[in-house]
């Protein structure tokens, strides 16, 4: 097995038995903003699979989404009982929901793609890989050069996130 095969392996046992340094990470990260720059990816395997390259211009963003419905404020004055719903499911996953919250911090950035890291409760937490449009290391590269040329990915669901939701992947 390959050494990120062996990575990947120990991410997944660390998540499914919920060791305790997994449970201090959680905690560590509770504390942390919503968004929030990291140095390197904490599952470098997975990051590798999806885009990430180390190199000048590349980063990594860890960020936090609270699960569950969203709650529609109280109305006032007489509506049918049928129309008086107060939660409702999202219409665009969590993963999605990160992403753009990633774009909207780092506006002169584009989303590469995300994935999972970890949860505790009703928190997620999803890092994203995003790329330095005007970075000259990304200017010249032909993989990062195609994705920078979409301006605003993450909010037109052209990530793999939004192409999932847009029925474009199996």
């Amino acid at each position: 097995m390959s050494m990120y095969k062996y990575i990947q392996e120990t991410f997944q046992n660390e998540y499914k038995e919920r060791s305790q340094e997994y449970k201090e990470r959680l905690a560590r990260w509770a504390d942390e903003p919503v968004v929030k720059r990291i140095d390197k990816p904490t599952n470098i395997a997975r990051a590798r699979k999806l885009g990430y390259k180390d190199k000048q211009g590349v980063i990594v963003v860890r960020v936090r989404v609270d699960g569950g419905k969203t709650k529609r404020e109280r109305f006032d004055g007489g509506r049918k009982p049928s129309k008086s719903g107060r939660f409702y499911s999202r219409h665009k996953s969590l993963r999605m929901i990160a992403e753009e919250r990633a774009n909207r911090e780092y506006r002169n950035c584009e989303v590469v793609n995300s994935y999972f890291v970890g949860s505790r409760s009703n928190t997620k937490y999803y890092e994203v890989i995003l790329v330095d449009r005007n970075h000259p290391a990304i200017i010249n590269d032909k993989f990062y050069s195609q994705i920078i040329r979409r301006k605003g990915r993450a909010f037109r669901g052209l990530t793999s996130a939004g192409r999932k939701v847009r029925g474009l992947l199996a």
